[in-house]
């Protein structure tokens, strides 16, 4: 029986048609996948979907019966339940009280509503707990929460909006496993997602939207990544994999016992040391929230160190201002667009000038050039595809994937020595994913030294030449992207491994007891798994005095990691192309399945407020003052 049948959803705005002629349809039970590239409509859909915008044509229908609906309240009134990519939870309340806000009614605020948190997170495996305060939860316990409020709310149909983009492997499979639970009690999950792989392993069907309307629909056993891919943005699957090395022995940013606290003392950052060679990409894993927001403002000036050193060059640059270090070559892709990347309600040109506002060509002097500020704001659209109907249109006008790829022109244009690239590609899709990437390659075959922070592991992997994990702000352990898998990552950001992380070897010759917790072989009697080891000068590992303890939430950070990442490792190597399988993709007669030729630049990235990805790429000039809604 089906849950949820759109048909003929079409949504116009001044200038541009964000959907066209949509047609889904989602069976009870079932996890139903909606891709497509950014600007393709997703989001204007699953807001047409949740009540928070009208269509102008076509119909809803919830099992069976047509309904419209003015707001949130009427969709959630019909089981409908949206959790939205970025969350949506007051960090001071605690888990109970974010649940119960604005739906008092159901259940009260007290007894009777931790009953029914309970009965709901058993049911489900959430494994969520009602009294502990949101700040104390991780990344995947806050998402398991938001499905929780749904739930409570008496969602039969979920819509998840890109829900991995800050999981790590194994948060991913304890996510699905709820899906499934979800799936074997009757209810529907519209799953939305850039990572293809995923999507094939969690999803019953498959939708396909290109440029706004639907392309065809595919059966996740009988495609590839590789067709879906196509099918999405007309080309194949990009790889981040660098097919060389460019390390060079120049180093171009030095960190030495760079040490944070926080207001009361504590440490955000402790002993933390790199060094990032010139033509080296450095990639920090670490699940959210363990010191990497804090080491980027250190090393962009936004926050002051308590201790420790920063060195570009050969120049100390510990106590320069933002706009001297900025002025001097340091380049910043933030991981939060909306609040530190763009100005949404002013022009391209003027996001264009943000960060470099003393510099040509955006300056004369003392004086800005609005004239070759806008000049240059056109080639930065033409060299990076930034589709746009022009340059004074609002950033908040353009889709999440090419906002990304507006900063990433602005940053690369004046050159940078040393960028620092934080989750560069999030929530783009794969068209724009290869653009950025291979901007980061070619810079770096220039002399660009990048430290990149990322949640895609296959990303982190595939483009560092050196890798390195934060743990509740220190760095606990390093890796060779060669040797490394996602998982053996993942294991080491949840604090399961440290010290050098290596692949088993197809013979091992005697296993140590504690290898599947992520204890080396060599480590001394009696290290435990959590614990950051020390290296001495001669390669000996060391164990400290005190373990590490397990939850990110709740470690302290007094046991230093002193591992070193100053010889780069070897890049991995290409990996194999996918075997091409006949296409199994369903395409409507419509005619809307042919593909639109892509552009030869293939370029890309979290906000309290849900960001909308998913803006329609206008081709005609649309209208500046489009609602922001339509936009992203």
């Amino acid at each position: 029986m089906t849950a949820v049948e759109l048909a003929g959803i079409t949504k116009r705005f001044p200038g541009v048609v964000a959907n066209h002629d949509i047609h889904l349809s989602v069976r009870k039970g079932t996890v139903h996948a909606l891709v497509g590239e950014n600007g393709a409509g997703k989001s204007t859909l699953m807001k047409i979907l949740y009540g928070m915008q009208k269509p102008d044509e076509g119909t809803i229908a919830i099992d069976g019966e047509q309904v419209s609906f003015s707001s949130p309240a009427d969709a959630i009134a019909r089981g409908i339940g949206m959790v939205h990519q970025h969350f949506m939870l007051a960090d001071n309340l605690t888990v109970l009280e974010n649940v119960v806000l604005g739906s008092e009614k159901l259940h009260g605020i007290g007894g009777k509503a931790r009953r029914k948190i309970k009965e709901i997170s058993e049911r489900y495996g959430l494994g969520v707990r009602p009294d502990l305060l949101v700040e104390e939860l991780g990344v995947a316990a806050r998402q398991r929460v938001e499905i929780l409020k749904v739930l409570y709310r008496g969602a039969r149909t979920l819509i998840l909006d890109e829900p991995t983009a800050v999981l790590v492997p194994q948060e991913v499979d304890a996510l699905f496993a709820n899906l499934r639970e979800l799936k074997s009690e009757g209810l529907s999950v519209i799953f939305i997602s850039h990572k293809l792989g995923e999507v094939l392993s969690v999803a019953d069907e498959i939708t396909v939207i290109r440029r706004g309307t639907t392309v065809g629909t595919a059966v996740p056993a009988e495609t590839t990544s590789r067709q879906l891919a196509e099918l999405m943005v007309g080309s194949e699957l990009p790889t981040p994999e660098t097919a060389e090395s460019t390390v060079t022995d120049r180093p171009v940013i030095t960190v030495k016992d760079l040490r944070l606290e926080a207001a009361g003392g504590k440490a955000l950052l402790d002993d933390i040391s790199f060094t990032i060679h010139a033509g080296e990409v450095l990639g920090l894993a670490g699940v959210e929230g363990n010191g990497q927001t804090e080491l980027v403002d250190a090393l962009i000036g936004l926050k002051s160190a308590d201790s420790g050193t920063i060195t570009l060059a050969e120049e100390e640059i510990t106590t320069w201002a933002t706009r001297k270090r900025r002025e001097q070559g340091i380049g910043y892709i933030p991981e939060d667009r909306h609040r530190h990347g763009l100005l949404l309600e002013a022009p391209l040109w003027e996001n264009r000038i943000l960060g470099h506002v003393t510099e040509r060509p955006n300056a004369k002097g003392f004086w800005l050039d609005p004239k070759a500020a806008q000049e240059d704001t056109r080639r930065i659209v033409k060299a990076y595809d930034v589709r746009t109907p022009g340059i004074d249109v609002t950033a908040a006008s353009l889709s999440g994937g090419n906002q990304q790829k507006l900063i990433v022109g602005r940053e690369m244009s004046h050159k940078p020595r040393f960028l620092i690239a934080a989750h560069p590609t999030r929530g783009v899709d794969v068209g724009a994913q290869a653009q950025i990437w291979d901007q980061i390659r070619e810079a770096r075959r220039e002399g660009l030294a990048v430290l990149l922070i990322s949640a895609d592991l296959d990303e982190l992997i595939g483009l560092s030449d050196t890798l390195r994990v934060i743990y509740n702000g220190q760095l606990v352990a390093d890796a060779d992207p060669a040797t490394i898998t996602p998982e053996e990552l993942g294991s080491a950001m949840t604090g399961a491994a440290t010290g050098h992380l290596e692949s088993p070897t197809e013979d091992p010759v005697e296993p140590s007891a504690d290898a599947s917790l992520g204890t080396p072989a060599d480590a001394p009697l009696g290290t435990p798994a959590g614990a950051p080891l020390e290296t001495s000068a001669d390669g000996e590992a060391k164990a400290p005095a005190d373990g590490s303890p397990d939850d990110p939430a709740e470690t302290s950070a007094d046991a230093p990691a002193a591992t070193s990442a100053d010889s780069p490792a070897e890049p991995s190597a290409d990996a194999p192309a996918e075997p091409r399988a006949e296409s199994p993709v369903k395409v409507p007669s419509q005619g809307t399945a042919s593909t639109p030729s892509q552009g030869p630049a293939k370029t890309q990235a979290d906000a309290d407020a849900p960001e909308d990805e998913d803006a329609p790429d206008a081709d005609a000039p649309a209208d500046a003052d489009a609602p922001e809604d339509e936009a992203r």
